[in-house]
Order: C-alpha cells, then structure tokens, then sequence
C-alpha cells in the first residue's frame, strides 16, 4: 500500500515537473480566485463582528441634553425619562466623562483633543431599555421633550448593516459557486493535458492489469498538489494584505467605533483551514473528471 503510495506521490511530482508552465499558470488562476473569496470572506466576516458589536448597544438609547440646561432641569429630564414605559434604568454622563471616553477611544490619537478651546461634547443620559420595541418607543418620545438636543439610537443602523451583512453572505455564496466550478475545470483541464502526454505509458500500465484507480493516482495527487498550493499562497497573501490595512487604518477606526476588527493571525487560520479542504477538493473532482472518460475507454 505505502510503495503504491509513494510511487503515485513520485509520478505526480514527476509529471508536474515536466510541465511546469501548464501547472504553473493553472496554480496562478485558482490562488487568484482564492484570493478574490477571502477578500468576500473577510468583508462579511468583519461586517457582521460590526453588526453584533452594535446588536449589544441595541436596549440602549442616548439622549443629549441642551448646553442651556440646569443642572436641575438635567435632572428633571432624567426624571420623566426614567418614568417613560420600558425603561430599566438611566445613567447620567457629564460632559468631562463623555470627553474622556472619547479620549481613550482615541487611544495615541488623543493629543488631537487637547486643543479644544471647550469641550464641544453635551450632557447625556444612557437610557437602558427591555427590548427593541421599547427603545423605539422611548427614543421617539424623548425627541419631543423639551431640553433634549438629540437621541441616538443604532436601529437604523443595525438594520442597515444586517442587510449589507446579508447581501455579502449571498453574494459570497453566489461568488464561490461561480470559482469552484471555474476551478474544477481548470483542475481538470490541466490534468487532462497531461493524460494526453501520458496515453501510451497508462495504455500499457493499463494492458499490465494496473487498476483504474493505481492509474488515478499520479493526477489526484498532483490535483490535490494544485490545490493545497493554491490555498496556501492565497491566504498568505490575504494576512499581508489585511495586516497592512490593519497597521494603516484599522486600529484607528475601529478604536474610533468602539467596535473590534477580527485579529489578523485567527482569520488566516481559519481562512487557511477552509482554503485547504477546499483546494483538496477541487483538486480531486476536477482530476476524477479529467481521466474517468479516458479511463472508460
């Protein structure tokens, strides 16, 4: 088992080599469709970390009061807030813990705050509320009470973000479909060439009593080679590409957002494992189409 094994591994190598430019560029076009679905994968999977993130604040309503207030009507706007129907509970934050937060948000960023002439941030009360009726319930009413500036409330955005999440999901799987088969004729196109230049020596391997599956052997393999290849360049070449962006823009951004971007180092391995089981396998369907009618003959 393990000389037929080894000897299978030996010619699939050997054929490779002997067509180097014809594997070569077969490699190139699936890391390139690789690439194209990890680039999707790491949109939706960054959008809906997003989504989830904002999901949390989603039982939670911030109303701003106006800078003309007193500290008495602040408190008096707390009160009737407090009183509207499905809210648990209401925490006051002054203008100098809003500047704060901000401040640690910005993280090395901060010093740009430092110039402020005043702090430019309102009073607000973080209303906590049962369910997502409740805050839109209470995020209306508390738009027509007067002291109030403005409310913010996520629903909009969250309904937004869940539909772009939504729409790259699809489009994820519509796209994937699409390079997988793509992939799979490539595979298959590429193994077969190489059948082609080996006719006489299966026919004879064949006229010996090798079994179809002896003879499958070398191009599964080098299939399977293709594959793993092309998954291991294309997710190398995606934890590059993402760890820059990250380096460039997305510490500040997402330090900006209050939202945390999925770590480089645990999406490549991940993206690494699904890449491979998905090589292995257009590897070996594309190599099983490429031989099964010569074999069939």
């Amino acid at each position: 088992m393990f000389s037929r094994l080894a000897y299978s591994i030996k010619q699939s190598f050997s054929q490779m080599g002997r067509n180097k430019g014809m594997y070569f560029t077969s490699i190139c076009a699936i890391t390139a469709m690789m690439l194209i679905l990890g680039l999707f994968f790491v949109a939706f999977v960054n959008v809906d970390t997003f989504t989830e993130t904002l999901k949390e604040n989603y039982n939670v309503v911030q109303v701003y009061m106006d800078d003309e207030n007193s500290k008495d009507d602040n408190k008096e706007l707390g009160k009737t807030i407090e009183a509207m129907n499905g809210v648990d509970k209401v925490d006051f934050v002054s203008k100098d813990e809003a500047l704060k937060t901000l401040k640690k948000r910005w993280g090395d960023n901060a010093y740009l705050l430092d110039n402020l002439q005043s702090n430019p941030l309102p009073n607000s009360y973080m209303v906590y509320v049962e369910d997502s009726d409740a805050a839109a319930s209470v995020s209306k009413a508390a738009e027509g009470t007067d002291g109030v500036s403005d409310v913010v409330y996520y629903q909009d955005t969250i309904e937004k973000l869940a539909a772009v999440t939504h729409f790259i999901e699809v489009g994820s799987v519509v796209v994937m479909v699409f390079l997988i088969i793509i992939s799979i004729l490539i595979v298959a196109n590429t193994i077969k060439l190489t059948v082609f230049n080996r006719e006489k020596e299966i026919s004879i391997m064949k006229y010996l009593g090798a079994t179809d599956w002896f003879v499958r052997g070398p191009f599964i393999y080098g299939g399977i080679f293709m594959g793993i290849l092309s998954s291991a360049v294309a997710t190398g070449l995606i934890y590059v590409i993402y760890s820059k962006l990250m380096k460039v823009i997305g510490a500040d951004v997402a330090r900006m957002l209050s939202v945390t971007l999925v770590p480089a180092e645990y999406l490549t391995v991940n993206l690494l494992i699904i890449f491979v089981a998905l090589g292995v396998g257009i590897g070996t369907v594309g190599s099983i189409i490429s031989i099964r009618r010569f074999l069939m003959k």
